[in-house]
């Protein structure tokens, strides 16, 4: 049997359609319920559905008063508060397309995502870095207010709604373009990955750009009349178990890394209202499960899936992923496992895992990057890069990477981008970036340099700060004699990862 898999049909986008009019169609049908609590330890911060919708129109109405054409991109420099979704789906109800961003980036990062997208007007919160000459105007969200409801702007399903960025495999972050209809897509997950209800309270604990959270933590709930619970900034990993407890939170979902913390010296958490977790952004180590389901009696379900395509391969409550596998395709996804040379390879030998063309919540492509979206493409499917095998019930396994991609507590960071930034460092004559595993089931991003002497690492970690993201910068800085080299004359990131490894006892 061939690593093909198709189960059921896609759910159907009504047209004319707008996402956020979806998103929120619930303000309608039970206007006082909470839509959005940002929590803490001292206090709750709470949205009905009628108040989020209202804002989100007002902030609509007020960027449209901009005097932005239709499709204009707007980018969000905002923190993970209430703004943030209030701007985006603002953005889109009004037919505009916002483009969000981690607050971490850096002056220059910012800089170099404004020269790529071009955005017309950018929302900016104090004290999040800015271009030292932005090219646009450059809004407080506050300024949006005040210019009444904006009408939701309906048309084709599959037209542009926003961008996100991921870092390419090229080493330059690339914007990621998805369709209004992707929201609609992502329906396929509440049975093949959440078991997500309308009286659902769903707490994710990851920041707002973040695909994950921006879908799984947000745009899922709404759609489905459930709340959305978001731990309040600077609220430590420690401290969310008292939060999901306290607030009764039903569905738990973040990064493996943000599970490892809340465990760490708790044999048991007493979460009385979860039915479950939900575990995505980096591979789930087993031993993490097994520690999870010990301390709580609840599942954790991971997903497989990227910011091109959100999540497709799950477990689910209803399905739960067999010990050594993901899961299985969601229903309604067509997915398969291929060879070199395009085609479906037989069950149980490893290849490269694709999602169809036709999957409704693919993206559109890379932004300004025609070439590069092709070259992702083998025919009708979409290459993930993810190396897995298909089993013969189905069941997809994950074995890592094809390329140098490397994951900083569930961001996808490409080497290439952490040595463009670290190669003018002071001493350095060489860099290469490489993730190690420091120990079982914790990985960092390191720094391989070569230079006449060693360089302090306060000073490399300085430099990095200047220029990179903090998910970004590396945690290790290691000086070496020589970067190792493929026959064709590139740095062998595998080589310099296996070869730390087995010296640090991790091989």
């Amino acid at each position: 049997m061939l690593s093909l898999h198709r189960d059921g049909a896609p759910p159907p986008c009504p047209a004319p359609y707008n996402l956020a009019a979806d998103v929120l169609a619930g303000a309608s049908a039970h206007p006082d319920r909470i839509a959005l609590a940002v929590v803490g330890p001292a206090r709750a911060e709470r949205w009905s559905y009628a108040r989020l919708e209202a804002a989100v129109r007002a902030a609509g109405a007020g960027l449209l008063a901009q005097g932005l054409a239709p499709g204009a991109r707007v980018l969000l420099r905002l923190g993970n508060t209430p703004d943030f979704p209030v701007a985006f789906l603002g953005a889109i109800a009004a037919g505009l397309v916002p483009v969000p961003t981690s607050a971490q980036l850096t002056a220059p990062e910012v800089a170099r995502a404004c020269a790529l997208v071009a955005p017309a007007l950018i929302v900016a919160a104090p004290g999040i870095a800015l271009p030292e000459a932005p090219p646009c105007t450059v809004l407080a969200p506050e300024a949006l207010a005040g210019h009444g409801a904006c009408d939701y702007a309906m048309g084709e399903p599959a037209r542009l709604a926003y961008l996100v960025f991921t870092s390419g495999t090229s080493g330059s972050p690339r914007a990621v373009m998805h369709a209004h209809r992707a929201v609609r897509a992502r329906r396929m997950m509440w049975d093949g990955w959440y078991g997500l209800r309308a009286g659902d309270r769903l707490l994710h604990a990851g920041a707002f750009n973040w695909t994950y959270t921006l879908g799984t933590g947000l745009l899922d709930p709404w759609a489905a009349g459930a709340t959305a619970l978001i731990p309040a900034p600077g609220t430590a990993p420690e401290a969310l178990p008292l939060l999901l407890r306290r607030h009764e939170a039903t569905i738990f979902a973040a990064a493996p890394g943000i599970y490892r913390r809340m465990l760490r010296g708790h044999a048991t958490l007493n979460l009385p209202a979860l039915r479950h977790g939900l575990s995505a952004g980096e591979a789930l180590a087993p031993d993490l499960r097994t520690a999870w389901q010990a301390a709580t009696g609840r599942d954790l379900h991971e997903a497989l899936g990227m910011s091109e395509c959100s999540t497709f391969v799950s477990g689910s409550p209803g399905r739960p992923a067999r010990p050594g596998t993901c899961g299985w395709p969601q229903p309604g996804r067509q997915v398969a496992v291929l060879g070199p040379e395009g085609a479906p390879v037989a069950r149980g030998e490893a290849g490269t895992l694709a999602i169809h063309r036709s999957d409704p919540g693919l993206f559109l492509g890379y932004f300004g990057a025609e070439a590069e979206t092709a070259a992702r493409f083998r025919g009708q499917w979409f290459l993930t890069g993810d190396n897995v095998v298909m089993h013969e019930d189905g069941a997809i396994a994950y074995l890592g990477r094809d390329d140098d991609m490397m994951n900083a507590g569930g961001f996808r960071v490409s080497p290439g981008e952490v040595e463009a930034a670290l190669a003018a460092c002071p001493g350095v004559t060489e860099i290469a970036a490489a993730e190690v595993r420091v120990k079982r089931g914790a990985s960092v991003v390191a720094a391989f340099y070569v230079a006449a002497d060693d360089i302090d690492t306060s000073t490399m970690s300085e430099f990095a700060a200047r220029h990179l993201a903090r998910y970004k910068q590396p945690r290790l800085y290691v000086r070496v004699a020589a970067l190792p080299r493929t026959p064709t004359g590139k740095i062998n990131r595998r080589a310099l990862r296996a070869d730390w490894e087995a010296e640090n006892g991790q091989a």
